[in-house]
């Protein structure tokens, strides 16, 4: 049996590499890169620390609009299937390249399987928002992370089975985190003392593109009593610079900028700060997962189990909001919600029919 992967983004390296152990153990993977994330920082310090097999196919897109962006990922991407003929085509999560990947196969009439389905902002204005819900409609396998996301599914009706298998992050997590304390050298480099420094990331347009947004974020974050370890995206960067924030976030004395962190190291921070400030969602789960209190620089909730507890709070990017989400405490205990760690087989066994479902 012969299985396309599709990836182009970070979330997708990490999700990728679980399954493509897995996978390669019953079949054939072909892997296609979109170039989502082209540059070192956001693409190939991923494929290196994860080992992640080199992809066969690298389309090379680059950043574009959405709409075009999408246009030629499944143009490429029809190209590759009518040369390789695959039996089934997996995408992963919510990117762009998660929805031509989807577009692609369907035209093409060959079965998909979409890992992280059911997941719902149930905001249309995400970007995101859009790209699950066309994927999972076209989806004939819907592999969910949650009983949320299972609810989610089986609510809209979709014409795919849906099968509740656990999340693949949390494999990537639980395979990891060792191997990241072993390595990682960024606490000692970055003068970072444990459970003494807060780690903040922003990315989303949502926040980068609106000027009040992220002043408000920022606003927050140099009022926080402590380090905050500031990893900045490409776009983060260039919207600090256009929004004139640049220079009154470099004379803060309590940030720490920094070029983007590989995987390995973004796990050891996480697990280490006193609390993760995000608009992240994968690293609001992997801060969970780590038992590490989240901020969520966001309005609406997708991984709704991570916040029990206080263990994730909903602040948006109001200042005052924040600095109370900071100070929060977390209530009781963590539940088990994103599976056993096995997410990986148990996809694999379903799509080479080992699984009778």
């Amino acid at each position: 049996m012969k299985v396309l992967s599709v990836v182009g983004a970070r979330p997708q390296f990490i999700k990728e590499k679980p399954l493509s152990v897995e996978l390669r153990k019953k079949c054939d993977e072909v892997l296609v890169h979109t170039g989502q994330h082209y540059d070192m920082e956001m693409s190939r310090i991923f494929f290196d620390e994860l080992k992640i097999p080199e992809p066969d196919y690298n389309l090379g897109i680059g950043s574009d609009t959405s709409a075009r962006q999408i246009a030629r990922m499944i143009a490429a991407l029809g190209k590759v299937l009518r040369k390789e003929k695959p039996d089934a085509v997996v995408v992963f999560g919510d990117t762009n390249s998660t929805t031509a990947g989807a577009l692609a196969a369907s035209a093409a009439g060959i079965q998909l399987a979409h890992i992280e389905a059911g997941m719902r902002s149930f905001n249309l204005e995400m970007p995101e928002e859009i790209n699950r819900v066309i994927t999972d409609n076209v989806s004939q396998l819907l592999f969910a992370p949650t009983k949320t996301a299972v609810k989610n599914l089986e609510r809209e009706k979709l014409s795919g089975k849906i099968f509740l298998v656990g999340d693949v992050m949390f494999d990537a997590f639980r395979q990891n985190i060792g191997i990241a304390e072993k390595k990682s050298k960024v606490l000692e480099d970055k003068c970072l003392e444990r459970k003494k420094f807060f780690y903040l990331t922003v990315h989303r347009a949502s926040n980068t593109d609106i000027k009040r947004n992220l002043a408000g974020i920022l606003g927050a974050v140099t009022a926080i009593e402590g380090t905050v370890f500031f990893p900045v995206h490409p776009r983060t960067g260039k919207a600090l610079k256009e929004h004139g924030l640049m220079e009154k976030l470099k004379k803060s004395e309590n940030i720490v900028l920094s070029k983007p962190v590989g995987y390995l190291d973004s796990l050891v921070l996480t697990k280490n700060a006193v609390k993760v400030l995000t608009d992240s969602g994968g690293l609001q789960k992997e801060a969970f997962f780590a038992g590490t209190p989240c901020v969520s620089l966001r309005e609406e909730k997708e991984w709704v189990e991570t916040f029990h507890g206080n263990w994730n709070i909903l602040a948006g990017t109001s200042k005052e909001k924040i600095v109370r989400a900071v100070r929060a405490r977390t209530s009781g205990k963590k539940g088990a919600f994103f599976g056993n760690g096995h997410a990986a087989k148990r996809i694999v066994k379903i799509i080479t029919g080992l699984d009778s479902y």
